[in-house]
């Protein structure tokens, strides 16, 4: 079974708000075995509205709506079912009462606006919305399915888990089973990694499709499986990614959900070892994602943010004429930020950051993106440069990605 999702608001078209409820859907929609093959987002026309439903009824034999149920005038959902489906608006007297009942419990009085939200079309069944006022509504019309959901989060969530999955699963007797695992790499781009598992991808199964998901310092290797039996897809996922291991070892740090900031903890906490980190041009961003985790206080001791030379110096005790000779920005720097932070804050791992985000600072011997990080334990130092290019978040991104990602492979 394909479908369509048309997410209606113009808060959605100017940036104001991020399409989060297209991303929920499309995830339940996936597991339940339902492909989504498109998302349209439109503003609260009426005109707009009937397009983009005509467009999805071509192409889909399912189509989800939200967003344009509220009680105010620029919501336009309702009117534009009406004209789409040919049927009239009607009072439903069970949804009147749930909105009655709504307002009550929260001792307010229920105005005109309010009531109108219990006319519904009238060939329409009503999906009751017990966290809301406006009622879900679905629609059968020539062999389509259509589901319209208020567009506040929590609502369209509830109601789609607990009354509109239901409805999709029974109409998918034998189901067509979508199976997705994901392999997280590092220290290798895109194009590069694809070149090294060319042959790996072109003899993959027919049944299993592979997906390239790039982001800074990160490419998530993605692969999708489709079929009847969720243990055959499994297992030959699994054979496929253990192909791919033998290919890219060094290259693999973890799967799925996983994250460089959570594995740190896993083998930290395993080790019964602890880290700091000493950061300059990332400013706190690798603390920061660490700190994000709960419980990491009991292996994180701390960061210095060593953002000027004088800091440096006067907290991390670098002497100030290895600073003159080398900059700021070099191995020998960055080498004494992570030994001198780790004695200092009496952690077991140190990881240093110094470099050049940009888009000012760089020089033709160190241009911007030339960022030094080292990793120190007890007895042990391993430091390296990246050229990372000349956008400042996504270097400092990759500086944090870089970063973490060192002290993950010394501790695998």
């Amino acid at each position: 079974m394909n479908a369509e999702i048309i997410s209606i608001g113009e808060e959605l078209l100017i940036g104001q708000t991020i399409n989060s409820n297209a991303a929920f859907i499309s995830k339940l929609l996936n597991n339940a075995g339902v492909s989504v093959r498109q998302v349209t987002t439109i503003a609260d026309d009426e005109d707009e509205i009937l397009r983009a439903l005509k467009d999805s009824a071509g192409r889909s034999n399912l189509v989800l709506i939200t967003g344009g149920l509220g009680p105010t005038r620029d919501d336009v959902t309702k009117k534009a079912l009406c004209r789409f489906f040919d049927c009239a608006l009607k009072t439903d007297e069970a949804v009147l009462s749930d909105i009655i009942k709504f307002f009550k419990k929260r001792g307010i009085e229920i105005n005109e606006l309010n009531r109108q939200q219990a006319l519904v079309p009238e060939c329409a069944r009503v999906i009751r919305n017990p966290n809301g006022t406006a009622p879900g509504l679905h629609f059968e019309n020539k062999g389509k399915e259509f589901f319209a959901m208020p567009g506040v989060p929590f609502e369209m969530k509830a109601m789609m888990n607990d009354s509109i999955l239901p409805i999709i699963k029974k109409l998918i007797p034998d189901p067509i089973l979508i199976i997705h695992k994901t392999t997280l790499t590092q220290g290798i781009g895109e194009s590069f990694l694809a070149s090294l598992i060319a042959e790996w991808e072109n003899q993959l199964p027919d049944f299993i499709q592979l997906a390239y998901l790039p982001s800074p310092g990160i490419v998530r290797l993605r692969l999708t499986a489709r079929g009847k039996n969720e243990r055959l897809l499994m297992e030959a996922i699994d054979k496929e990614i253990k192909k791919l291991k033998k290919i890219i070892p060094e290259h693999i740090w973890g799967y799925d959900g996983d994250t460089l900031e959570g594995l740190l903890g896993t083998y930290l906490k395993k080790r019964g070892e602890t880290l700091c980190t000493a950061e300059s041009c990332t400013g706190g961003y690798i603390a920061h994602r660490i700190t994000s985790i709960s419980g990491s206080s009991e292996w994180f001791k701390g960061s210095v943010v060593a953002y000027s030379n004088e800091i440096k110096q006067s907290f991390l005790n670098i002497d100030k004429t290895l600073l003159e000779k080398h900059g700021a920005v070099s191995r020998q720097a960055v080498e004494a930020m992570a030994v001198n932070a780790r004695l200092k804050m009496g952690a077991d791992w140190s990881i240093a950051v110094s470099g050049i985000a940009g888009p000012a600072g760089g020089t033709p011997e160190k241009p911007v993106g030339t960022v030094w990080i080292a990793v120190a334990g007890k007895g042990s130092i391993k430091s390296r440069k990246f050229m990372f290019g000349d956008n400042r978040e996504r270097n400092i991104i990759r500086s944090g990605v870089a970063a973490m990602g060192m002290l993950t492979a010394l501790l695998q």
